[in-house]
């Protein structure tokens, strides 16, 4: 057993992080937050085209390359130090998880070559009203008349649901929550995008009116389904939040060793060395936590539930923390629009409750292993 990143992994890492700096500077995260849709077309065709990134973790019968957990934790843990407006967490981590553990041969053979050729965005439509990441919260109806299925309803919060091609909705019928697969163009879906507070990862509110459908997976099945493809998506989550809080750290490291006051770098204060320490401790502790759900997810190992919990909930305080000191060891440069210490901030706000928040997972927790 080998926890260690390989050379390969490596210069995974290295081919997309040279990827990102090019393609998704802060000026481009800017721009791209202020626009409706928040992501570049044509950077999108990229990543599929030139890196084969949307079908990394796809196997490859469906199109996909055929790599595992690790290599996609190795993706998204550059892309949340990037901050990268891409609609990339829904459709591989939501979209295509949903898909690859709905065990529908014929949904995977049709719609994830698709996701994979980088030609289909997709996500998962889950939450409603309450924001609940839970099927006890789904109210959305699903009927069937003459051998097609009808969606009535809506979703709230759905992530980049204004910009997907293909929406995995979880809806009930009379035999339970299932999962059902709508073309987003479809006649009766009405798409609206929301104001939120993190403009860096898009969301919106779905209508659905009697919006044909297509059953994904065994009807009244999707407990099952989506309970796996929430705990694929918090370890996914979990990679963007360790990136995120490292390059947190490292802002505050650098910024630290170049501010002088009172003729000596800021860093040489005992305050700021205490920051700076806890926050190495709390970055490296949440980096453990994350790989070790990564090579859970890789292994398709039992333990997967009850370490998908631990790292969303421990990866998501440490995030955050390292944010928030990220702003406060740059004093009141970290408080202005122009200084990137905000967006950080937002996101890992936003990405805190995205999926449950803390308390939720630490609970969840609990019950998995039955305290």
């Amino acid at each position: 057993m080998n926890f260690a990143f390989s050379e390969e992994q490596e210069e995974l890492r290295r081919s997309v992080r040279r990827f990102l700096e090019d393609k998704s500077p802060m000026s481009e995260v800017r721009r791209l937050m202020e626009t409706t849709e928040g992501f570049d077309r044509a950077v999108w065709d990229q990543m599929a085209d030139q890196l084969g990134l949307q079908a990394l973790a796809i196997p490859e019968e469906y199109g996909g390359a055929g790599f595992g957990y690790v290599e996609l934790f190795v993706v998204l843990e550059e892309m949340g130090a990037a901050l990268l407006c891409a609609p990339y967490f829904a459709t591989v981590a939501l979209g295509a998880n949903a898909v690859l553990s709905s065990g529908d041969e014929g949904a995977k053979k049709d719609l994830l070559p698709g996701i994979a050729a980088g030609t289909t965005i997709a996500t998962l439509a889950l939450t409603e009203d309450s924001g609940r990441w839970s099927t006890d919260a789904v109210t959305l109806a699903a009927s069937e008349t003459g051998g097609k299925w009808r969606l009535d309803g809506h979703k709230m919060f759905v992530i980049d649901g204004h910009n997907a091609d293909l929406l995995l909705v979880a809806a009930r019928t009379s035999s339970g929550v299932s999962l059902f697969a709508v073309e987003a163009g479809a006649s009766g879906v009405t798409r609206t995008p929301l104001a939120t507070m993190d403009q860096t990862r898009k969301q919106a509110r779905i209508e659905f009116f009697a919006a044909a459908a297509r059953l994904v997976g065994a009807e009244g099945g999707a407990d099952r389904v989506l309970s796996r493809t929430l705990d694929l998506a918090a370890v996914a989550l979990a990679a963007e939040q360790v990136g995120g809080a490292q390059r947190c750290l490292d802002m505050s490291v650098d910024y630290a060793k170049n501010r002088i006051q009172f003729g000596r770098p800021i860093g040489s204060f005992q305050a700021i060395k205490h920051k700076c320490a806890d926050m190495l401790m709390e970055v490296e502790s949440a980096k453990s936590a994350a790989y070790y759900a990564a090579w859970a997810a890789a292994e398709d190992s039992e333990e997967l539930p009850v370490v998908a919990s631990l790292a969303k909930s421990y990866c998501s305080e440490a995030y955050f923390h390292a944010a928030g000191e990220n702003i406060q060891i740059h004093g009141g440069i970290g408080f202005t629009w122009e200084h990137d210490a905000h967006l950080y901030f937002k996101r890992a706000k936003s990405s805190e409750l995205l999926l449950g928040d803390p308390s939720y997972h630490r609970d969840l927790l609990a019950r998995r292993i039955g305290i």
